[in-house]
């Protein structure tokens, strides 16, 4: 049972829109720190509150985190001891539905289960406009699982999904720029083709670089014939939908290049640059015998 502080704080981020991951270990054998019923939240950044074990599983319970957080689907994580047969490879030794079994190099004994579950707020839909269409967006998009939001001061949000301006030229450069300096992964602008390339020479002729305004769904939407404003705002929802089940934009694991271990590439892991890349580590050991390896293949050359 999740203790009542650790319930709190999920009903806190929750609430604030926060994407996490509820942690909690299903079975335990010894010698593992981690009794089942434990419970942890992971955060987006790999921050872990609460306790599912000691810190090797919790490489393990973090980096298999950020994928169902990726992914939006839970997963069963079984954590083996390592077996010292993998030579090298990587030491995810099993995946199924639903499922992975790992072998963690720094588990002491025994073995671990954890369920992962996602716990995602609802994707943010910004509409710009006081229009038929827009209106539609707003009434049609509430269905499809997303939060839209009729945006009057655009106030935009890490973690937003789409913008879509169909206000008939009012504020639409502004609504524009922002929504493309801001990174949104959809921006989509009501209009047609020819009036469509007149408000993109307008944002370039302000400064808007090419590479920004080639990113303007213009006319917005799927090409479906859509006549109606139901009919145009499916169209844009359809686009929208198709933009967030196209995955994660950034991998947010790596592969500890030493022990082969699945680690979570956050700020907080141990890490080090070579050759314009950056290498995770499940551990400063690890980190040290790569640096190791490194000048010791240096000198022979």
């Amino acid at each position: 049972m999740m203790p009542a502080a650790l319930s709190r704080r999920a009903q806190e981020l929750a609430e604030q829109g926060v994407a996490f991951v509820t942690a909690t270990v299903v079975r335990a054998s010894r010698p593992t720190s981690g009794h089942a019923g434990d419970v942890a939240l992971v955060l987006g950044d790999g921050t872990i509150e609460g306790f599912v074990g000691g810190s090797c599983a919790e490489h393990s319970v973090r980096a298999y985190s950020l994928e169902a957080m990726g992914s939006g689907e839970a997963v069963l994580l079984r954590i083996l001891p390592f077996d010292g047969k993998s030579d090298g490879d990587p030491v995810e030794v099993a995946s199924e539905d639903g499922a992975v079994t790992v072998q963690n190099p720094c588990l002491s004994g025994g073995a671990i289960e954890v369920f992962l579950e996602p716990v995602l707020p609802a994707p943010r839909v910004l509409v710009v406009g006081d229009t038929p269409i827009a209106d539609a967006v707003v009434r049609i998009g509430g269905e499809l699982g997303l939060e839209v939001v009729a945006a009057g001061g655009l106030d935009l949000r890490p973690g937003d999904l789409a913008l879509v301006v169909a206000a008939h030229g009012e504020g639409e450069l502004d609504a524009l720029r922002r929504g493309l300096e801001s990174g949104l992964p959809y921006v989509g602008l009501v209009a047609s083709g020819r009036r469509g390339d007149g408000v993109i020479g307008e944002l370039r002729g302000d400064g808007v670089p090419r590479e920004l305004t080639k990113r303007i769904d213009v006319p917005a939407g799927l090409d479906i014939g859509a006549r109606t404003p139901a009919e145009i705002a499916l169209s844009i929802l359809a686009r929208i939908v198709a933009v967030r089940r196209r995955g994660p934009a950034e991998a947010t694991t790596a592969v500890d290049p030493v022990c082969g271990m699945t680690v979570a590439a956050v700020a907080g892991t141990a890490s080090v640059e070579r050759g314009g890349q950056t290498f995770h580590f499940c551990c400063e050991g690890c980190r040290t015998k790569f640096e190791a390896d490194h000048e010791r293949a240096a000198l022979a050359d």
